[in-house]
Formats: C-alpha cells, sequence, structure tokens
C-alpha cells in the first residue's frame, strides 16, 4: 500500500470532498488525521468506519488563529510525523455584490478568507515546518476552478482560492530543496453534500450546460488525484495546480 506507515492530516474531512479523501487514504495504508468543525457527529461517523488502526478525530474552528495552533499542536503529539498535509476545509458563502449590504459582504470576506487562505497558510507554516526539520512531506491544497473563471456571486470564494493557488507555487519553491513537496488541486463542481443542492433547478443546469461530459466530478475522482499528488514518484508535480473539471474550464 503507498500510504503504510505513514500519517495524513485532511482538513474539512467529516463529508465531501475531504471524506473521500480520508477513505482514500486509510485504504492505502495511512493513520489519517480527520479535521471537522460543525460536523463533529459526521466525523465521528466516517472514522468509525475508516480501515485500519490509529485514525484520529481532530474538532477545530479555522477561522481563529489560537484554534489553528492547537489542532497543529493535538496533530504532532498525536502523531508525532506528519507525512501529509491536505487542505481541503473551504466555507462557501454566497455575497452577490450588487444584493448584500457592507456588514455582510464584509462578513462574508472575513470568514472565506479566514478558513479559505489564512488557515492553510498558517497550517503550511507550521507543519510545513515540521516535515523539512523531519526530512520530507508533501502538502496538497485544495482550491478551485473558480480561481480562475471568476465567482460573481461569492467573489471572496474566487479571490481566496487564487490566493491559495499563490501560496502553494510560493512554498513549493521555498521547500524544494527539503523535500517539501506543495501540490495544487482546482476542482470545478463536485457531487457533494453541500453542492449537490445547488446543482439543482435554473442554477444546476446552468452549472451542468458548462460540462462537456454532462455531470460534474464525484469526491471520489479528486481524491484520485490528491492521493497521486501525495505518493511517491510525483515529486516534480510540486508547484504544479491539477485542473479537475471535465472540460469545463479549459485555461492556457
Amino acid at each position: 500500500m503507498r500510504f503504510q506507515d505513514q500519517t495524513v492530516l485532511v482538513t474539512g474531512g467529516a463529508q465531501g470532498i475531504g471524506a473521500a479523501t480520508a477513505r482514500a487514504f486509510a485504504a492505502e495504508g495511512a493513520r489519517v488525521g480527520l479535521h471537522c468543525h460543525r460536523s463533529r457527529e459526521a466525523g465521528e461517523a466516517l472514522l468509525a468506519k475508516l480501515p485500519g488502526p490509529g485514525h484520529r478525530l481532530f474538532v477545530a474552528d479555522l477561522r481563529e488563529p489560537d484554534a489553528r495552533s492547537t489542532l497543529v499542536a493535538e496533530v504532532l503529539e498525536t502523531f508525532e510525523r506528519l507525512h501529509v498535509l491536505v487542505n481541503n476545509a473551504a466555507v462557501i458563502r454566497l455575497h452577490p455584490p450588487d444584493e448584500v449590504n457592507e456588514a455582510e459582504w464584509r462578513g462574508a470576506w472575513q470568514d472565506t478568507v479566514a478558513v479559505n487562505l489564512m488557515a492553510p497558510a498558517d497550517l503550511c507554516y507550521r507543519l510545513g515546518r515540521h516535515m523539512v526539520e523531519a526530512g520530507g512531506g508533501r502538502i496538497v491544497n485544495v482550491s478551485s476552478r473558480g480561481a480562475f473563471k471568476g465567482e460573481p456571486e461569492m467573489p471572496a470564494y474566487g479571490a481566496s482560492k487564487a490566493g491559495l493557488n499563490a501560496l502553494g507555487q510560493s512554498l513549493a519553491v521555498a521547500w524544494a530543496r527539503q523535500n517539501v513537496g506543495v501540490m495544487t488541486v482546482a476542482p470545478g463542481w463536485v457531487e457533494t453534500e453541500r453542492v449537490s443542492p445547488m446543482l439543482e433547478g435554473e442554477m444546476g443546469q446552468k452549472a451542468l450546460e458548462q460540462y462537456p461530459g454532462g455531470r460534474p466530478a464525484r469526491p471520489e475522482e479528486v481524491a484520485h488525484t490528491i492521493l497521486f499528488l501525495a505518493a511517491p514518484g510525483a515529486e516534480h508535480l510540486t508547484g504544479a495546480i491539477v485542473d479537475i473539471n471535465g472540460a469545463s474550464y479549459l485555461r492556457s
């Protein structure tokens, strides 16, 4: 198994892409640290079903800097060595600029940037330095097609994911000689518990029309790519941003 005797932390791991990623890593022999915030019950249910021993649930509100520090301390105390970090947790909050008031606008930006960009930055800093000291590791950040295509209904989301792309590429250069690879996946629509309701009705029809293959990605397909990037043999993909959008948006 590709990740036998390795430890992995997946943020936002209770549902959707995070849950599929946790299951995939566990099936390949890894011990999984499963982070969640409001979905503790779902996280506990998933944890109980993961194959193999040694998995652990961590609960933290990534909007709070102190909670991020506590999460890192608990992860390293539990596992001592972390081999793979998957920054998947994200806020998706509608805030069309022509429809929300100023307080709603600021609140959406504060929450979105805190979870989607500042939290990965802090976790990369702390756990990436741990990997450097330990001799290597892999970080995979989960971005979005929206970082390139634009998100007019939730501009903070698109901006935060664009920042995440730049963060990953900068750290890939910084740690290239320390054997710490930093990669990014950029999915389009994914059929998760949170997104599926958004794919219903007129909005959903317009979204599906963007896909030549007639459907968005499944969580397991994104997880498959994350594991590929984290596995031995993908070292020279450090700095890469891999699109997973079914040819719904092509960039040069």
